[in-house]
């Protein structure tokens, strides 16, 4: 039968002093991490790379290991180390999935606080399994083990200098592969360099778009623009009403006329996406199509127009549309 928790009990897990530095170091990197994320200049530094790793790979499997395993004996340090790799794939793409159906999405702020909240609680159980053990039965990470063992394989006191040079540059190669590993991941290769550019109906989703509507009806939309040009970029969109027509025996369109609805400048930094709720509003019955430009470096003036002011334009899109009369409902 299960022994029910007391306040005994949880004095003497939480009250007494007692302190395992492998899961204070756990909060700690996790504290830190939650910085490098959210504070200026911290968050667009390599550091925000460095902390932000292990929360995701290691830190919530380690501390679910460290909650199911609280002994020494139950499972050694390679097993705990493989398992918490393992676990943290694992848990993190379901936590993942879990906030999908919720009404934050999986978004920055819902999974930080997210994994956050199950790191600490992994860690508040674990520390209270832990204390519960004996001294001898808790796991601890053997620190000075590891040390002494190392010191004794490298620098035994019966070794050559041609041994102990060894040793060092040993030591030297290691050191250099874990910071080209480090600097490799914190300073990626530039890939390509693109903006995405693209509509969704007013529910966010790629569909529903307002394709048909009486003339001087408003009208919604969400307009997008993802940078990935590895610099912030201030961006300005346009939006266009349109009659244009199809000339199938000289295998062109003509534009017979174009009126500007909107131009909204939009300022994205790298590697983050503005999704625009947009309303227009179209009171020329003639316009068949809404056309969106988005330019990056410069906005042609206002005497060009027609298909130059596309081709100009860095992104186009469109949507056809069927613009009715006011007194007409269809």
């Amino acid at each position: 039968m299960a022994k029910s928790l007391t306040t005994e009990d949880l004095y003497t897990a939480f009250g007494t002093g007692i302190w395992f530095r492998d899961l204070a170091g756990i909060l700690i990197w996790l504290g830190i991490a939650v910085l490098t994320i959210y504070v200026p200049y911290l968050n667009e530094s390599p550091l925000r790379i460095i902390f932000a790793l292990p929360v995701v790979l290691f830190i919530p499997g380690y501390a679910l290991i460290a909650a199911l395993f609280p002994g020494k004996e139950e499972i050694d340090t390679l097993e705990r180390t493989a398992l918490s790799f393992g676990l943290s794939i694992a848990v993190v793409p379901l936590i993942g999935l879990a906030l999908n159906y919720t009404p934050w999405g999986i978004r920055l702020d819902p999974i930080v606080i997210s994994l956050s909240v199950f790191t600490v609680m992994m860690v508040l159980v674990a520390h209270y399994r832990r204390a519960m053990l004996g001294r001898e039965e808790r796991f601890s990470l053997p620190v000075r083990e590891w040390y002494d063992e190392a010191r004794t394989e490298l620098f035994s006191e019966d070794q050559s200098s041609l041994d102990r040079a060894l040793s060092y540059i040993l030591i030297i190669a290691i050191l250099a592969a874990v910071i080209t590993t480090v600097f490799v991941i914190v300073v990626p290769k530039e890939g390509e360099h693109f903006t995405e550019f693209y509509i969704l109906g007013e529910e966010g989703m790629a569909a529903d778009y307002p394709d048909r509507f009486p003339a001087g009806t408003p009208q919604q939309a969400i307009i997008g623009v993802g940078n990935h040009e590895y610099a912030p970029v201030n961006y300005v969109i346009e939006t266009w009403a349109m009659n244009q027509t199809w000339i199938a025996e000289e295998n062109r369109s003509e534009i017979y006329s174009m009126g500007l609805l909107d131009r909204i400048p939009v300022a994205v930094m790298h590697n983050e996406t503005a999704e625009i709720p947009y309303n227009f509003t179209v009171t020329d019955v003639g316009a068949n199509r809404i056309q969106f430009l988005l330019f990056m470096d410069m906005v042609p003036d206002d005497s060009v127009s027609g298909a130059k002011r596309v081709n100009a334009s860095y992104r186009d899109l469109h949507l056809w549309v069927d613009v009715r009369p006011p007194y007409d409902q269809r």
